[in-house]
């Protein structure tokens, strides 16, 4: 069948190389150097599954400027375009999704419409409405930024927020394109399953701000963080997996969701939710006092993206701060490989040669550590204990 794709990031590419595995696939984006990248099979985000299908495989896929040529005919279409938090409407911006839909039912009033961009719980329920159709349907995604392909072909499970014959169809087209066997599957209603997201999101945020609340504890007190780690994390109720400190959560999803789902709870009790999107400012204002203590005069910024292998910084805990030591009239640099067509960010010099960027750094803060600091570990101040995301 012919399935269209709206938006092409980590959750459009990725669905996008999954499903034109078995059938044709149309993507649509507004940037025309992302489409042409797509259509020579070179992947415009870093993500090594995507980069080897593009390169590797037999897909039926193409990509397009052209919302009709894209909506014409297709049996689905998949809205995976980008929702920003706005603070102050204290409400998703869901614009890019309602024109897609908009332009979807004009072209196609039959397809069946998939939203997998992140939305307000009760859209859906309102969209359908609005715009007096049943077609529209949320089926949240759960992909890690650079993984999100490999997370298509083994995914922990499959939420459709429908219990119709093509909510049913759907879910079947993600688990036959996946390779992994027994994938849960659960139909809801689409008010649960976006609080599904919100509430998955959330934990996620949780369990990070968790685990750098506790890194704190033991930085101040002389504590060893790693060892207080180890010891609960051999708890089979805890875990030992996603309890690295970092300088604070960030990326395209915990966020926004956690502030969403925190508007969400307006007129419901709640405490934790609350907690958890202060945590994380605490935290980053606890990182730049440390630095402080430390009185650097040039202070360097290794890389704004969130984690090794990744090319995005939205949203990144060091972008906040790099504000906070900004306003304390430091003098910062940074070198990010991925700004090298960039002199300048954010109102600091961007060092573009490595060995230039330690020399003139007399701290580097690093959120992650890879191979390359491990020459100038006496420089470096991070809260990565266990080199992993």
């Amino acid at each position: 069948m012919k399935i269209a794709i709206a938006g092409t990031g980590y959750v459009g590419l990725s669905l996008a190389t999954l499903l034109s595995q078995q059938h044709e696939v149309m993507t649509l984006d507004i940037i025309p150097e992302k489409a042409d990248m797509i259509n020579n099979r070179i992947s415009p985000i870093q993500d090594r599954e995507i980069i080897d299908f593009l390169k590797n495989k037999q897909l039926n896929l193409h990509a397009t400027l052209d919302y009709r040529a894209a909506f014409q005919d297709a049996s689905f279409i998949i809205i995976s375009t980008p929702t920003n938090y706005d603070a102050e409407k204290e409400y998703f911006d869901t614009s890019s999704v309602e024109d897609t839909i908009q332009k979807a039912i004009s072209v196609n009033p039959t397809a069946t419409i998939i939203i997998k961009s992140t939305i307000p719980v009760g859209f859906v329920q309102s969209i359908r409405a609005k715009y007096g159709v049943d077609n529209i349907i949320f089926s949240p995604e759960f992909l890690r930024e650079g993984h999100a392909l490999y997370d298509n072909l083994y995914p922990s499970r499959i939420i459709v927020g429908d219990k119709t014959p093509a909510a049913h169809e759907f879910a079947n087209l993600l688990k036959d394109a996946a390779p992994k066997e027994n994938v849960p599957i659960k139909f809801m209603n689409p008010t649960e399953a976006e609080a599904v997201k919100l509430f998955a999101n959330t934990y996620l945020a949780m369990r990070v701000a968790y685990f750098n609340e506790l890194d704190t504890y033991a930085e101040i007190k002389g504590l060893s963080t790693k060892n207080i780690i180890d010891g609960i994390s051999l708890d089979p109720r805890i875990g030992n997996h996603y309890n690295n400190p970092s300088f604070g959560y960030g990326g395209y999803c915990l966020p926004k969701d956690s502030k969403q789902l925190l508007a969400n709870f307006n007129g419901v009790p709640q405490n934790i939710i609350k907690a958890i999107v202060n945590a994380n400012e605490i935290r980053k204002q606890h990182i730049v006092t440390e630095v402080l203590k430390l009185n650097p005069k040039t202070i360097g910024i290794y890389r704004l993206t969130m984690k090794n292998g990744s090319d995005n910084f939205r949203s990144s805990a060091i972008q906040d701060i790099i504000q906070n030591l900004q306003a304390q009239q430091r003098d910062i640099i940074i070198y990010e490989p991925v700004l090298e067509d960039q002199n300048e960010f954010n109102g600091c010099k961007v060092i573009k040669d490595f060995d230039n960027f330690i020399n003139k750094s007399d701290i580097i803060l690093a959120n992650r550590i890879d191979r390359q600091l491990q020459n100038v570990q006496t420089k470096i101040y991070t809260r990565d204990i266990f080199n992993k995301d």
